[in-house]
């Protein structure tokens, strides 16, 4: 007989618009206040640009763009977290960056088709905490291997 596994997943919980979300703890390396990002032209839209980092050069990604999703004026609480994608540094603009949570692998269940504006493509899968929905993102979907390659040219 199997033992019940109580195992959960540590996550960090960011807000875009009116819908949060959540990223695997070990995917981010840091989460920034608004620093000063370098435009780059020919680049896809939903890419704000590069910033340098610590000495390195990390491509940033505007989410609400790459979700299709309103653009808004950054606030006060804008947060770029910075995540690992394929070997790679990326940072994520975000409305906002609030929490660390803990969330039950069996409170996850497979996301719906659609989810409201967001393309089910990038949600791994759903998560309700408290009386919280969390959508937990895939973040190897987020970015196609063309913008890896785009991505990765910037980084130069």
């Amino acid at each position: 007989m199997a033992e019940m596994s109580n195992e959960t997943v540590k996550a960090i919980i960011f807000q875009l618009k009116d819908e949060e979300y959540a990223i695997p703890v070990q995917q981010v390396g840091s989460i920034e206040r608004e620093l000063h990002i370098t435009r780059v032209p020919q680049t896809p839209d939903f890419v704000t640009g590069v910033i340098n980092l610590r000495g390195v050069v990390t491509p940033i990604i505007d989410l609400r763009k790459r979700f299709g999703i309103e653009a808004s004026e950054y606030t006060d609480s804008t947060r770029i977290i910075i995540v690992y994608i394929s070997e790679m540094e990326v940072g994520l603009i975000v409305d906002a960056a609030y929490d660390v949570i803990d969330i039950a692998k069996d409170a996850i269940e497979p996301p719906p088709e659609v989810i409201g504006t967001v393309d089910a493509d990038y949600i791994e899968g759903v998560a309700k905490v408290d009386s919280r929905l969390l959508m937990l993102l895939n973040l190897d979907k987020v970015l196609s291997t063309q913008d890896y390659k785009e991505l990765n040219n910037l980084e130069g």
